[in-house]
């Protein structure tokens, strides 16, 4: 969904030596499309001068749930090089139409290194030529980046190439202002933004028995990100993405607390 679709252990995490002593919270998100409630998203934030960790968790909902049921459970620690993102261990894992995904990917100055994959990708995509995937990086660390730019610039300049093992990805975000967000009864929050719009094409990686043509076509999408937590970095308060799912939808932060633990983000 928007970056999440292109876009998910804390304990190992809290030792890193990339991350001392930064202070970890979560947030958690409600997806609406066409007015009806589609999916529920929970992160975990950790951002330090030196590195990052975020998890992401999410899955579907109501009726869409019912007709394409879903979950996912993505990580990544990393470091910064500058403003820019560098993932040392990215891992993501869930499970959709009833079927298992895995995707573990380590990375070795600036290049992904597939460790597990499944189901295996030659049974689904074409292959992702090896120039599209160095100093590629993965789907989450390309928010963590942006977050970061905007924290560091007050800007939303970025553009990223992703990879996870399956598709390569170029992801575009520009700066379109500030933006006061009203109040509304789906959001904890309301009050000026930074608003960025983003873009991300599919450059390689295509299902076998997919359009081609539809797939390559950028979808885009808008972020609205502000301050919310005293010593962190600007985050996603609202996004507006397009999905091939279900159209258009919008995602709105309900909630936002101490800690990374994504248990916790809804009193589980």
């Amino acid at each position: 969904m928007g970056f999440v679709g292109f876009l998910l252990p804390c304990a190992a995490f809290a030792q890193s030596s990339a991350v001392p002593a930064a202070p970890a919270f979560h947030a958690t998100y409600e997806t609406y499309a066409a007015g009806i409630h589609v999916a529920e998203v929970d992160t975990g934030f950790r951002f330090g001068p030196s590195g990052y960790q975020m998890n992401l968790g999410y899955h579907t909902t109501g009726m869409v749930g019912f007709f394409f049921r879903g979950n996912q459970f993505d990580r990544v620690t990393g470091a910064w090089r500058g403003r820019h993102a560098s993932p040392s261990e990215f891992i993501g894992q869930g499970e959709w139409r009833g079927v298992q995904r895995l995707a573990d990917v380590g990375y070795q100055q600036g290049k992904p290194v597939i460790r597990q994959l499944v189901p295996p990708n030659a049974d689904e995509r074409e292959p992702v030529p090896e120039d599209l995937q160095v100093n590629s990086i993965d789907t989450l660390s390309a928010l963590a980046e942006l977050i970061h730019v905007v924290g560091e610039t007050g800007r939303c300049e970025t553009t990223v190439r992703t990879y996870d093992g399956r598709r390569a990805v170029e992801i575009e975000a520009h700066t379109v202002g500030e933006d006061m967000l009203e109040t509304s009864s789906r959001s904890s929050f309301a009050g000026k933004a930074l608003h960025c719009e983003f873009s991300g094409r599919m450059l390689a990686g295509f299902k076998f028995d997919d359009d081609r043509v539809r797939d390559s076509k950028p979808m885009h999408g808008s972020a609205w990100l502000a301050p919310m937590v005293a010593g962190g970095p600007p985050l996603p308060v609202r996004m507006t993405f397009e999905t091939r799912w279900f159209g258009d939808a919008v995602m709105y932060l309900t909630a936002i607390g101490a800690g990374s633990d994504l248990l916790a983000a809804r009193g589980n």
